[in-house]
């Protein structure tokens, strides 16, 4: 389905791009229009989900991350991404790793989702 693009999903992608890392939502809402609210900004990173162009990291915090998607699997019903998750304990960035994993499991299993994350210090922090 063909989406319409507004000023909204222009600015929060760009800002996405910009930044070249995971950003939460305040993050995102520090980089944008302040105008746009709070809920506009849910819907449209939750939209860029479903269209494939972000993927959603919980993190350890139990905040909810939004990354550009590189190397993102995307079936009918299914986004996936299979790669660990660096939060920086320090600044906060959170980043993808891009050594991919492969997730084997017993037979008769179906693999719906992953969430790998890990922290430490980034090598700006160290």
């Amino acid at each position: 389905m063909k989406r319409r693009n507004t000023k909204s999903k222009t600015e929060i992608l760009t800002a996405l791009k910009r930044a070249g890392y995971a950003l939460s939502h305040e993050m995102l809402k520090d980089m944008i229009d302040p105008n746009i609210d709070r809920a506009t900004v849910y819907r449209v990173l939750n939209r860029f989900c479903e269209d494939g162009k972000v993927h959603k990291i919980i993190g350890d915090d139990g905040k909810q991350y939004f990354a550009l998607c590189n190397n993102c699997t995307i079936t009918e019903n299914n986004h996936s991404h299979n790669h660990f998750h660096f939060r920086c304990l320090a600044c906060g960035k959170v980043e993808c790793l891009n050594n991919e994993i492969e997730i084997s499991l017993p037979v008769s299993y179906t693999f719906k989702g992953f969430n790998g994350f890990i922290t430490g210090l980034c090598s700006s922090c160290c």
